[in-house]
Protein backbone atom coordinates (compact mmCIF):
# COMPACT_ATOMS: atom_id res chain seq x y z
CA UNK A 1 0.00 0.00 0.00
CA UNK A 2 1.27 3.73 -0.66
CA UNK A 3 2.40 6.04 1.65
CA UNK A 4 0.80 9.50 1.91
CA UNK A 5 2.54 12.12 0.89
CA UNK A 6 2.78 16.16 3.02
CA UNK A 7 -0.02 18.36 2.45
CA UNK A 8 1.77 20.80 1.67
CA UNK A 9 3.08 20.82 -2.21
CA UNK A 10 5.83 22.96 -3.00
CA UNK A 11 5.28 23.70 -6.95
CA UNK A 12 2.26 25.19 -8.07
CA UNK A 13 -0.22 23.42 -10.93
CA UNK A 14 1.37 24.87 -13.52
CA UNK A 15 4.86 23.45 -12.73
CA UNK A 16 3.21 19.94 -12.04
CA UNK A 17 1.36 19.91 -15.27
CA UNK A 18 4.54 20.97 -17.08
CA UNK A 19 6.42 17.97 -15.32
CA UNK A 20 3.71 15.22 -15.20
CA UNK A 21 1.20 16.03 -17.72
CA UNK A 22 -2.33 17.00 -17.62
CA UNK A 23 -3.82 13.38 -17.28
CA UNK A 24 -1.85 13.12 -13.79
CA UNK A 25 -3.49 15.88 -12.42
CA UNK A 26 -7.11 15.00 -13.35
CA UNK A 27 -7.10 17.41 -16.48
CA UNK A 28 -9.93 16.77 -19.47
CA UNK A 29 -8.48 15.58 -21.66
CA UNK A 30 -11.11 16.44 -24.60
CA UNK A 31 -10.83 20.35 -24.50
CA UNK A 32 -13.83 20.96 -22.57
CA UNK A 33 -12.16 23.15 -19.75
CA UNK A 34 -14.05 21.04 -17.06
CA UNK A 35 -10.70 19.62 -14.84
CA UNK A 36 -12.55 17.33 -12.83
CA UNK A 37 -10.32 14.56 -12.02
CA UNK A 38 -10.71 10.70 -11.04
CA UNK A 39 -8.12 11.69 -7.93
CA UNK A 40 -10.43 14.96 -7.26
CA UNK A 41 -13.36 12.88 -6.94
CA UNK A 42 -11.78 10.45 -4.72
CA UNK A 43 -10.69 13.44 -2.25
CA UNK A 44 -12.53 14.49 0.01
CA UNK A 45 -13.52 18.38 -0.45
CA UNK A 46 -10.63 20.73 0.73
CA UNK A 47 -11.36 22.23 4.52
CA UNK A 48 -10.00 25.59 4.87
CA UNK A 49 -6.02 26.66 4.77
CA UNK A 50 -5.59 23.35 2.18
CA UNK A 51 -4.01 23.75 -1.00
CA UNK A 52 -6.17 21.43 -3.85
CA UNK A 53 -3.25 20.59 -5.43
CA UNK A 54 -1.53 18.60 -2.27
CA UNK A 55 -5.01 16.63 -1.87
CA UNK A 56 -4.64 15.44 -5.32
CA UNK A 57 -1.11 14.37 -5.32
CA UNK A 58 -1.95 12.51 -1.72
CA UNK A 59 -4.86 10.73 -3.58
CA UNK A 60 -2.44 9.86 -6.12
CA UNK A 61 -0.01 7.97 -3.85
CA UNK A 62 -2.01 5.20 -3.87
CA UNK A 63 -0.85 2.57 -5.84
CA UNK A 64 -3.25 1.61 -9.11
CA UNK A 65 -5.13 -1.37 -9.33
CA UNK A 66 -2.80 -3.57 -10.89
CA UNK A 67 0.91 -2.58 -11.20
CA UNK A 68 1.15 -3.08 -14.68
CA UNK A 69 -1.38 -1.66 -17.19
CA UNK A 70 -2.38 -5.15 -19.76
CA UNK A 71 -0.60 -4.93 -23.14
CA UNK A 72 -3.66 -5.34 -25.23
CA UNK A 73 -2.70 -6.89 -28.86
CA UNK A 74 -4.46 -5.69 -31.92
CA UNK A 75 -7.28 -7.13 -33.09
CA UNK A 76 -7.20 -10.32 -35.21
CA UNK A 77 -3.38 -10.98 -33.88
CA UNK A 78 -2.75 -13.81 -31.85
CA UNK A 79 0.54 -14.22 -29.30
CA UNK A 80 2.97 -16.79 -31.08
CA UNK A 81 3.95 -18.06 -27.90
CA UNK A 82 6.62 -21.56 -28.50
CA UNK A 83 5.29 -24.72 -27.29
CA UNK A 84 7.00 -25.72 -23.58
CA UNK A 85 9.36 -28.32 -24.42
CA UNK A 86 8.71 -31.91 -22.94
CA UNK A 87 10.51 -32.89 -20.02
CA UNK A 88 12.59 -35.62 -21.91
CA UNK A 89 14.36 -36.84 -19.02
CA UNK A 90 11.20 -38.26 -17.47
CA UNK A 91 10.19 -39.91 -20.86
CA UNK A 92 13.96 -41.45 -20.74
CA UNK A 93 13.82 -42.50 -17.68
CA UNK A 94 9.93 -43.59 -17.24
CA UNK A 95 9.87 -45.43 -20.66
CA UNK A 96 11.40 -48.69 -19.81
CA UNK A 97 9.00 -49.15 -16.67
CA UNK A 98 6.76 -49.53 -19.20
CA UNK A 99 7.30 -52.85 -20.39
CA UNK A 100 7.91 -56.30 -18.36
CA UNK A 101 11.22 -57.56 -19.67
CA UNK A 102 12.66 -54.15 -21.97
CA UNK A 103 16.16 -55.13 -22.59
CA UNK A 104 14.85 -58.80 -23.64
CA UNK A 105 17.23 -60.69 -20.96
CA UNK A 106 15.02 -63.98 -20.95
CA UNK A 107 16.33 -64.35 -24.58
CA UNK A 108 20.19 -64.61 -22.91
CA UNK A 109 19.81 -68.17 -21.52
CA UNK A 110 17.52 -71.02 -21.28
CA UNK A 111 17.05 -74.02 -18.65
CA UNK A 112 19.48 -75.94 -21.11
CA UNK A 113 22.30 -73.51 -20.93
CA UNK A 114 21.89 -73.78 -17.36
CA UNK A 115 21.82 -77.13 -17.01
CA UNK A 116 25.19 -77.51 -19.33
CA UNK A 117 27.07 -75.02 -17.37
CA UNK A 118 26.32 -77.30 -13.79
CA UNK A 119 24.20 -74.68 -12.36
CA UNK A 120 22.36 -77.35 -10.99
CA UNK A 121 25.09 -78.72 -8.63
CA UNK A 122 24.08 -78.18 -5.00
CA UNK A 123 27.04 -79.38 -1.82
CA UNK A 124 26.48 -82.51 0.34
CA UNK A 125 22.95 -82.62 1.92
CA UNK A 126 24.63 -82.07 5.34
CA UNK A 127 25.58 -78.55 4.32
CA UNK A 128 22.29 -77.45 3.53
CA UNK A 129 21.12 -74.18 4.80
CA UNK A 130 17.43 -74.79 6.14
CA UNK A 131 16.78 -71.61 4.07
CA UNK A 132 17.72 -72.89 0.82
CA UNK A 133 15.37 -75.87 1.27
CA UNK A 134 12.34 -74.42 -1.15
CA UNK A 135 14.69 -74.13 -4.03
CA UNK A 136 16.08 -77.96 -4.17
CA UNK A 137 14.68 -80.22 -6.36
CA UNK A 138 15.93 -83.11 -4.30
CA UNK A 139 18.92 -85.39 -3.77
CA UNK A 140 20.96 -87.75 -5.85
CA UNK A 141 24.09 -89.99 -4.21
CA UNK A 142 24.16 -87.20 -1.38
CA UNK A 143 24.55 -84.08 -2.95
CA UNK A 144 21.26 -81.45 -3.41
CA UNK A 145 20.21 -80.54 -6.87
CA UNK A 146 18.91 -77.08 -7.03
CA UNK A 147 15.32 -76.53 -9.50
CA UNK A 148 16.46 -74.69 -12.69
CA UNK A 149 12.87 -73.71 -13.28
CA UNK A 150 13.09 -71.21 -9.99
CA UNK A 151 16.47 -70.49 -10.98
CA UNK A 152 15.60 -69.57 -14.55
CA UNK A 153 12.93 -67.16 -12.76
CA UNK A 154 14.62 -65.92 -10.48
CA UNK A 155 17.94 -65.14 -12.57
CA UNK A 156 15.74 -63.24 -15.27
CA UNK A 157 14.43 -60.82 -12.46
CA UNK A 158 17.69 -59.97 -11.08
CA UNK A 159 18.99 -59.69 -14.68
CA UNK A 160 16.06 -56.73 -15.49
CA UNK A 161 16.69 -55.48 -12.16
CA UNK A 162 20.29 -55.15 -12.84
CA UNK A 163 19.73 -53.53 -16.07
CA UNK A 164 17.57 -51.16 -15.27
CA UNK A 165 20.11 -49.88 -12.25
CA UNK A 166 22.74 -49.83 -15.33
CA UNK A 167 20.25 -48.06 -17.20
CA UNK A 168 19.92 -45.06 -14.86
CA UNK A 169 23.38 -44.65 -14.96
CA UNK A 170 24.00 -46.43 -11.15
CA UNK A 171 26.92 -47.55 -9.86
CA UNK A 172 27.10 -51.16 -10.07
CA UNK A 173 29.76 -53.26 -7.49
CA UNK A 174 30.98 -56.52 -8.13
CA UNK A 175 32.02 -58.51 -4.64
CA UNK A 176 33.68 -61.93 -4.32
CA UNK A 177 36.13 -63.36 -2.09
CA UNK A 178 36.88 -66.37 -4.01
CA UNK A 179 40.61 -66.36 -5.11
CA UNK A 180 40.07 -68.60 -7.86
CA UNK A 181 37.77 -66.40 -10.08
CA UNK A 182 39.35 -62.80 -8.73
CA UNK A 183 40.64 -61.98 -12.09
CA UNK A 184 37.72 -63.37 -13.86
CA UNK A 185 35.07 -60.72 -11.90
CA UNK A 186 37.41 -58.47 -12.30
CA UNK A 187 37.46 -58.41 -16.35
CA UNK A 188 34.00 -58.43 -15.95
CA UNK A 189 33.53 -55.41 -14.48
CA UNK A 190 36.75 -53.63 -16.53
CA UNK A 191 34.30 -54.97 -19.45
CA UNK A 192 31.36 -53.42 -18.40
CA UNK A 193 32.58 -50.06 -17.08
CA UNK A 194 32.05 -51.04 -13.36
CA UNK A 195 33.31 -52.09 -9.80
CA UNK A 196 34.87 -54.59 -8.54
CA UNK A 197 36.20 -55.58 -5.15
CA UNK A 198 37.47 -59.21 -4.54
CA UNK A 199 39.96 -58.71 -2.07
CA UNK A 200 39.51 -58.09 2.03
CA UNK A 201 36.37 -56.63 2.62
CA UNK A 202 37.13 -54.39 5.94
CA UNK A 203 33.98 -54.21 8.30
CA UNK A 204 31.61 -50.71 8.27
CA UNK A 205 33.65 -50.16 4.83
CA UNK A 206 29.89 -48.88 3.90
CA UNK A 207 27.73 -48.13 7.20
CA UNK A 208 31.00 -45.97 7.88
CA UNK A 209 32.09 -44.54 4.54
CA UNK A 210 32.03 -41.10 5.68
CA UNK A 211 34.63 -41.48 8.10
CA UNK A 212 36.80 -44.34 6.25
CA UNK A 213 36.45 -42.76 2.18
CA UNK A 214 35.76 -39.30 3.19
CA UNK A 215 32.32 -37.17 3.69
CA UNK A 216 31.96 -36.94 -0.31
CA UNK A 217 32.03 -40.63 -1.06
CA UNK A 218 29.00 -42.20 -3.29
CA UNK A 219 28.23 -45.58 -2.16
CA UNK A 220 27.10 -48.10 -4.82
CA UNK A 221 23.49 -48.36 -6.18
CA UNK A 222 23.85 -52.02 -6.29
CA UNK A 223 26.02 -55.11 -5.53
CA UNK A 224 26.72 -57.95 -7.19
CA UNK A 225 27.47 -61.21 -5.26
CA UNK A 226 29.32 -63.71 -7.11
CA UNK A 227 29.63 -65.73 -3.76
CA UNK A 228 27.88 -64.97 -0.85
CA UNK A 229 30.53 -66.74 1.87
CA UNK A 230 34.35 -65.49 1.96
CA UNK A 231 37.13 -68.24 2.13
CA UNK A 232 36.03 -69.64 5.49
CA UNK A 233 32.40 -70.41 4.87
CA UNK A 234 30.88 -67.77 6.58
CA UNK A 235 28.49 -64.74 5.38
CA UNK A 236 30.68 -62.17 3.10
CA UNK A 237 30.54 -59.34 5.53
CA UNK A 238 29.34 -56.81 2.87
CA UNK A 239 26.11 -59.21 2.97
CA UNK A 240 25.04 -57.83 5.93
CA UNK A 241 26.31 -53.83 5.55
CA UNK A 242 24.48 -53.93 2.56
CA UNK A 243 21.21 -54.50 4.41
CA UNK A 244 21.72 -51.99 6.90
CA UNK A 245 22.65 -49.35 4.14
CA UNK A 246 19.67 -50.16 1.91
CA UNK A 247 21.65 -51.13 -0.98
CA UNK A 248 19.76 -53.64 -3.11
CA UNK A 249 22.14 -56.60 -3.45
CA UNK A 250 21.56 -59.42 -6.45
CA UNK A 251 23.55 -62.51 -4.90
CA UNK A 252 24.35 -66.27 -5.72
CA UNK A 253 23.40 -68.24 -3.54
CA UNK A 254 24.58 -71.94 -3.18
CA UNK A 255 23.17 -74.92 -1.00
CA UNK A 256 24.91 -73.82 2.16
CA UNK A 257 24.32 -69.96 1.61
CA UNK A 258 21.77 -67.70 3.45
CA UNK A 259 19.61 -66.11 1.12
CA UNK A 260 17.66 -63.76 3.61
CA UNK A 261 19.65 -60.55 3.53
CA UNK A 262 19.93 -60.69 -0.37
CA UNK A 263 17.61 -58.87 -2.51
CA UNK A 264 17.29 -60.61 -5.61
CA UNK A 265 18.70 -64.29 -4.63
CA UNK A 266 20.00 -66.82 -7.89
CA UNK A 267 20.34 -70.44 -6.54
CA UNK A 268 22.87 -71.59 -8.50
CA UNK A 269 26.32 -73.54 -8.37
CA UNK A 270 28.75 -70.87 -7.38
CA UNK A 271 31.91 -72.97 -7.03
CA UNK A 272 32.03 -74.78 -10.43
CA UNK A 273 33.86 -72.68 -13.10
CA UNK A 274 31.50 -73.00 -15.87
CA UNK A 275 28.66 -71.83 -13.72
CA UNK A 276 30.21 -68.60 -12.61
CA UNK A 277 31.61 -68.28 -16.18
CA UNK A 278 28.11 -68.30 -17.30
CA UNK A 279 26.53 -65.73 -14.62
CA UNK A 280 29.76 -62.92 -15.39
CA UNK A 281 28.91 -63.05 -19.06
CA UNK A 282 24.92 -62.69 -18.23
CA UNK A 283 26.09 -59.56 -16.12
CA UNK A 284 28.35 -58.26 -18.62
CA UNK A 285 25.65 -58.53 -21.28
CA UNK A 286 23.16 -57.56 -19.76
CA UNK A 287 24.75 -54.06 -18.10
CA UNK A 288 26.56 -53.89 -21.67
CA UNK A 289 23.13 -53.95 -23.57
CA UNK A 290 20.78 -51.36 -20.85
CA UNK A 291 23.83 -48.69 -21.46
CA UNK A 292 24.07 -48.95 -25.00
CA UNK A 293 20.35 -48.66 -24.66
CA UNK A 294 20.46 -45.75 -22.92
CA UNK A 295 22.41 -44.02 -25.44
CA UNK A 296 19.92 -44.87 -28.17
CA UNK A 297 17.24 -43.82 -26.97
CA UNK A 298 18.99 -39.67 -25.48
CA UNK A 299 20.41 -40.35 -29.45
CA UNK A 300 17.00 -40.41 -30.32
CA UNK A 301 15.77 -37.58 -28.73
CA UNK A 302 18.20 -35.44 -29.66
CA UNK A 303 18.14 -36.08 -33.22
CA UNK A 304 14.46 -35.01 -32.71
CA UNK A 305 15.05 -31.72 -30.80
CA UNK A 306 17.10 -30.50 -34.00
CA UNK A 307 14.29 -31.10 -36.44
CA UNK A 308 12.11 -28.18 -35.26
CA UNK A 309 10.09 -26.87 -33.17
CA UNK A 310 7.26 -28.68 -34.75
CA UNK A 311 8.48 -32.16 -33.76
CA UNK A 312 8.78 -31.17 -29.81
CA UNK A 313 5.58 -31.80 -29.03
CA UNK A 314 6.20 -35.71 -30.58
CA UNK A 315 8.29 -38.45 -28.64
CA UNK A 316 10.65 -40.76 -30.79
CA UNK A 317 9.47 -44.21 -32.13
CA UNK A 318 11.77 -46.55 -29.49
CA UNK A 319 13.41 -49.11 -31.73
Amino acid sequence: MGTFLPLRAGPSQKDLRSQLGPSFLGEDLTGTGQEQSRGQNLAPAPMCGEDPVAITICCWAFPPPYSSPPQWEPRGRRAQHPLPAPDISHHILSEPLKHSDFFNVKELFSVRSLFNARVHLGHKAGCRHRFMEPYIFGSRLGQDIIDLEQTAVHLQLALNFTAHVAYRKGIILFVSRNRQFSHLIETTAQDCGEYAHTRYFKGGLLTNSSLLLGSMVRLPDLIIFLHTLNNVFEPHVAVRDAAKMHIPTVGIVDTNCNPCLITYPIPGNDDSPPAVHLFCRLFRTTINRAKQKRRQIEALYELQGKEGPGARGRLPLLP
